[in-house]
């Protein structure tokens, strides 16, 4: 079933995919040679891009009838961890459990695969949250100052994103703008997002020159931090709670 909704900025649509309501997302674009859809990684909307010739009324048929395809995408979507004393976070593309002493510092400090953090329990996830973003900030400018020189361009500004489209980004004034749920990837994967957005810097397109310049920065395989990021990205989205 397809539910006609109005928010004011002209029509918007939801598909009912296993008994529940889903907002469907509709972009245009002159890349797109044909109809392709998604769901977003935490299962928020389904999103259709389309040829800019391409008719809603016809994207909107095409979610309804792929509704059993998208119920086992939305099927597939992490719940939500719950974090505690004993209970896995990934970082740096493996799990680490963590260890929760309320008697011992409230600094998360990293050890063989355990996270050990104090402090009263009730406050603890945000705290890791914040921790992880901590980390991610350090790591990926760390990252971007290395591929910047790489390429000979002067490391730009940095921004963590918390985008549920896109893992990176750069702007039209060289901003860059990375998903700090990287951290939680291995760290051939993190990296690789930051050398793609730094041959941006280079060549504002996908070009051969862009691909040909981001094989010559990037030192690992990128093909394969592809693959992992379309394997197991969605699972980086997983709720913190």
């Amino acid at each position: 079933m397809i539910e006609w909704l109005f928010k004011g900025k002209g029509d918007e649509a939801q598909v009912e995919v296993a008994g529940r309501m889903i907002p469907v997302v509709l972009r245009r674009t002159a890349q797109a040679k044909r109809m392709t859809m998604r769901l977003a990684p935490d299962g928020s909307e389904v999103r259709i891009t389309l040829p800019p010739w391409g008719r809603s009324a016809e994207a909107l048929e095409f979610a309804q009838k792929r509704a059993g395809w998208l119920a086992g995408q939305l099927a597939a979507v992490p719940e939500a961890a719950q974090l505690g004393h004993g209970s896995a976070l990934p970082y740096l593309g493996q799990l680490h459990t963590i260890s929760h002493d309320p008697r011992a510092p409230r600094r998360v400090r990293t050890d063989e695969g355990t996270l050990h953090i104090g402090g009263p329990a009730e406050s603890l996830t945000p705290r890791l949250n914040r921790w992880l973003q901590g980390e991610a900030r350090r790591m990926l400018s760390d990252d971007l100052a290395h591929y910047c020189t790489v390429a000979g361009r002067p490391a730009p500004r940095l921004m963590l994103s918390s985008a549920r489209r896109r893992w990176g980004s750069c702007a039209h004034d060289g901003t860059i703008r990375i998903n700090w749920r990287l951290v939680m990837a291995p760290s051939f994967v993190r990296r690789s997002v930051v050398a793609h957005e730094v041959a941006h810097l280079v060549h504002f397109d996908h070009s051969p020159a862009f691909h040909a310049l981001l094989d010559e920065i990037f030192e690992h395989d990128i093909r394969a931090a592809n693959r992992w990021l379309k394997r197991e990205g969605r699972q980086l989205y997983v709720p913190l709670g």
